[in-house]
C-alpha cells in the first residue's frame, strides 16, 4: 500500500502482543495539575518532574484517555490554555527487568494535545510536537536501574497553538486594564471545533527483545488469479539476523512464505480487500507473521510481529476512483472525535456505536476531519471495509505567516508521521494534506506543490488531495492534487434560507472545477444546522425540515453529476459536536444528522434511504435491508 517514510527516524508499529512481546496498559486515573501561574511556567521553574506531583501542590484525579476540559466543574479548566501536568506511578513486571541485555521496555502514547514532554523517574525521555499521532521512548535503562521500585511517569502538556503549529492559532493579549483582568489572554483559532486537550489515546508500556523488528512496509498488486504482496522490513539492534515470513488467511492457512528483509509473496486466487457494500465479504485481511532470529552478546533472540494485510489497489482517472479496478463512489460522512464529558478521549463504547450507525446508514466511507483518528478506529475501518480519506491536522491555515518555511517544515514532518503510522492500512485510499486553507494566497502555490510532492514521494501508491472552499479560479493548490475535494454550503452560509439557489450554484460549482482541472470531484462537505425537535413547514433554517430539504436539493444535482465525474458525497456532519462559544453556535455545531448523543434526526433517514439505494444500484451484493423502513430496529440485519 505505501512506500516507506524515510525522513522520520524509526518505525511506529502498533503495539501488539506476541510470543516475544508483552503489553501493559496504563489507562485509568492519573494525577493532574494545571499550571495557573501567570507565565504558565511554574512547573518548569520548580521542576515538578523531579518529585511526585502531589508534593508540588494540589492535584486532582484525571481519567486517561480523555480530554481534561469537561471533567470538572471548573470553567477555568474548561477553557485553559498553557501547560498541564499528568503523572502515573506504575510497577514494572519483574520479568521485564531480570535481563537488561535482552529486554527492551518502551513507553508509548497514542496521542497527546499538543506539545508533550515526558519524564520517567525525573529523567526526560521524549519530546513531541503535535497532537493526533503516536510517539514513544525506550526507557529500558531507566527502569532497569531500580527493579521493584515504582516507575513514575510525568507528562507536561501544552495546548497553545501558534501560527506555525498544526492546526495553527494565535495568542491575543488583552492589555486594556479597564476591560480585562491583568495577564488576560485568549487563544484564537480559525477552525470550528472545540480545542480539546489532554492525553487522548492509550498509554502503554510494551516490550521487545533488544534486537527487534522496527518497521514493516507492505504494498500490494493483484489480478484476478494472483496477487503480489511486496514487503520491506527493518531490524534494529544487530546486523546479524534472519527473517522468515508467513502469510495466513483468515482460517489460519499459510498461503505464502518468504524470507529476508525485502521481497514479495505470491498469493494465488487472492481474497481482495473490498469496501463495505461493494462485496459480500468486505474488509478481508490476511495476517503477515514476521519472525526474526538474531544473536546479541552471544545470546539468541527471537522477535515475532503479526501485521494485518489487505490486498487491494487504488487508481484515479479523470472521471473515476477505482478500487481493485472497479468504480467506487464515496457515499459517506465527515466525523469528529467528540463526545460528552470525554471530549476527544478514546472511548470503545462510542467507537463501536459509531460504526454500527455508519453501517445502519449505508455509509461506505468517511474523512478523518480534521486530523488523524485513533489507530483503534482505523483498525475497525480495515476490518469492516470502511474507506478512509486520511487527513492530517492541517485545518485553519488562514494566516499568511502559516505558509512560511517554518510552518511548511513542520507540515512535512507531520505527513511523514501520519504515513509512517497508516501506510499499511487498506482502508486508507487517499491522503488529505489540509482542510479549507487560504489557498487563494500566492504563497500557497509553493507550499502545496512542495507538500504534495513530499507526500507522493513518501507514498506513491495513493492519491493525494486537500479540501478546498476557495473559488476554483484562484486556488493555487488545486493544480497539484489528484482528486478535487470541495466544500460548499449554498443556502446556508451563502444565500441563507434560499434553497432555490442550490441547483444553479452547485451545478456551476461542479462544471467550473471540472472544466478547469479535468479531475474527479468529491463534494467533501455540505449540510445545514438543525435543532432536534425544531420543526417548520415551509422549511426554515435550523429546523429538521430545512436540513432535509437542503440535502434533497444537493442530492438531485449529485445524481446528475455522478454519471459524469462526481465520485463522492460526504455529509457534514455525522454527529453534532462541540465548538467554541459564539453567537452562531448553540452548545456547538448542530449540522450532525445524529445528535451528539448519537440519536437520529430526520435527515439521518433521508441519507439512509439514499445511501442504501446507491449501494444496491452499484453493487453485486443482494439487497439486505428494507430501504423504506424508518425504524432503527433493522440494524441487526447489517451483520450479514
Amino acid at each position: 500500500m505505501a512506500a516507506a517514510a524515510a525522513a522520520v527516524r524509526g518505525g511506529m508499529l502498533y503495539p501488539r502482543e506476541s510470543p516475544s512481546r508483552e503489553l501493559k496498559e496504563l489507562g485509568g486515573i492519573w494525577s493532574f495539575r494545571a499550571d495557573f501561574s501567570p507565565g504558565r511556567d511554574a512547573g518548569f521553574e520548580q521542576r515538578w518532574y523531579r518529585q511526585p506531583l502531589r508534593q508540588t501542590g494540589p492535584v486532582i484525579d484525571m481519567p486517561v484517555p480523555a480530554s481534561f476540559n469537561d471533567i470538572t466543574q471548573d470553567p477555568h479548566l474548561e477553557n485553559y490554555i498553557g501547560w498541564v501536568w499528568y503523572e502515573k506511578e506504575v510497577l514494572i513486571p519483574q520479568r521485564w527487568l531480570q535481563d537488561d541485555l535482552s529486554t527492551r521496555v518502551v513507553l508509548r502514547f497514542g496521542s497527546a494535545h499538543y506539545y508533550s514532554i515526558v519524564w520517567v523517574n525525573g529523567v526526560q525521555v521524549v519530546e513531541h510536537e503535535g497532537g493526533h499521532l503516536p510517539f514513544e521512548a525506550d526507557i529500558s535503562r531507566i527502569v532497569q536501574r531500580s527493579p521493584g521500585v515504582l516507575c513514575r511517569i510525568t507528562v507536561a502538556l501544552n495546548n497553545t497553538l501558534t501560527p506555525h503549529t498544526l492546526p495553527p492559532g494565535s495568542i491575543q493579549y488583552m492589555n486594556d486594564r479597564t476591560r480585562y483582568p491583568k495577564n488576560y489572554f485568549v487563544q484564537n483559532t480559525r477552525f470550528d471545533f472545540f480545542n480539546y486537550a489532554g492525553i487522548h489515546r492509550p498509554v502503554v508500556l510494551y516490550t521487545t527483545p533488544s534486537v527487534y523488528i522496527d518497521d514493516i512496509t507492505v504494498t500490494t498488486t493483484s489480478s484476478e488469479s494472483v496477487a503480489m504482496v511486496r514487503y520491506q522490513i527493518s531490524v534494529v539492534g544487530s546486523e546479524l539476523y534472519s527473517l522468515s515470513l508467513s502469510l495466513r488467511d483468515q482460517e489460519g492457512k499459510v498461503v505464502a512464505t518468504g524470507d529476508g528483509p525485502s521481497g514479495e509473496l505470491k498469493v494465488p486466487n487472492p481474497n481482495l480487500w473490498w469496501p463495505y457494500l461493494m462485496h459480500e465479504n468486505p474488509g478481508y485481511r490476511y495476517f503477515l507473521e514476521v519472525k526474526m532470529q538474531a544473536q546479541a552478546s552471544g545470546v539468541p533472540q527471537e522477535d515475532i510481529y503479526t501485521l494485518p494485510v489487505g490486498i487491494r489497489t487504488v487508481h484515479v482517472t479523470s472521471t473515476q476512483f477505482l478500487i481493485n479496478g472497479k468504480p467506487f463512489y464515496f457515499h459517506g460522512v465527515n466525523k469528529h472525535e467528540d463526545a460528552d464529558i470525554r471530549g476527544k478521549g478514546l472511548d470503545w463504547a462510542l467507537i463501536v456505536k459509531d460504526f454500527n450507525l455508519l453501517r445502519w446508514l449505508g455509509a461506505n466511507s468517511f474523512r478523518t476531519s480534521h486530523y488523524p483518528y485513533a489507530e483503534e478506529i482505523m483498525d475497525l475501518c480495515d476490518t469492516y471495509g470502511i474507506v478512509v480519506i486520511d487527513e492530517c491536522p492541517g485545518v485553519g491555515i488562514k494566516m499568511p505567516e502559516s505558509f512560511g518555511n517554518k510552518s511548511l517544515q513542520h507540515h512535512l514532518v507531520v505527513m511523514e508521521e501520519l504515513i509512517r503510522r497508516d501506510k499499511n492500512r487498506p482502508s486508507v485510499v487517499m491522503w488529505s494534506v489540509a482542510n479549507e486553507p487560504a489557498s487563494e494566497l500566492p504563497p500557497a502555490a509553493y507550499y502545496f506543490k512542495t507538500l504534495i510532492a513530499h507526500t507522493k514521494a513518501l507514498d506513491p501508491s495513493r492519491p493525494v488531495t486537500f479540501v478546498s472552499d476557495t473559488n476554483y479560479a484562484v486556488d493555487h493548490g488545486a493544480p497539484y492534487v489528484d482528486v478535487i475535494c470541495v466544500n460548499s454550503y449554498f443556502s446556508w452560509y451563502h444565500d441563507p434560507g434560499h434553497l432555490e439557489v442550490i441547483p444553479l450554484q452547485l451545478t456551476a460549482q461542479f462544471e467550473n472545477w471540472y472544466k478547469t482541472y479535468q479531475k474527479p470531484i468529491i463534494q467533501s462537505e455540505y449540510g445545514a444546522d438543525s435543532i432536534p425537535g425544531l420543526h417548520s413547514d415551509p422549511p426554515a433554517m435550523f429546523s429538521e425540515e430545512y436540513q432535509k430539504a437542503m440535502l434533497k436539493e444537493y442530492h438531485s444535482v449529485f445524481d446528475k453529476k455522478r454519471k459524469e465525474y462526481v465520485i463522492g458525497e460526504l455529509i457534514w456532519n455525522f454527529a453534532d459536536f462541540m465548538t467554541d462559544q459564539g453567537t452562531t453556535r448553540v452548545l456547538g455545531n448542530k449540522k450532525g444528522i445524529f445528535t451528539r448523543q448519537r440519536q437520529p434526526k430526520s435527515a439521518a433517514f433521508v441519507l439512509r434511504e439514499r445511501y442504501w439505494k446507491i449501494a444496491n444500484e452499484s453493487s453485486c451484493v443482494p439487497p439486505i435491508i428494507n430501504h423504506s423502513a424508518h425504524s432503527t430496529s433493522s440494524m441487526g440485519l447489517l451483520t450479514t
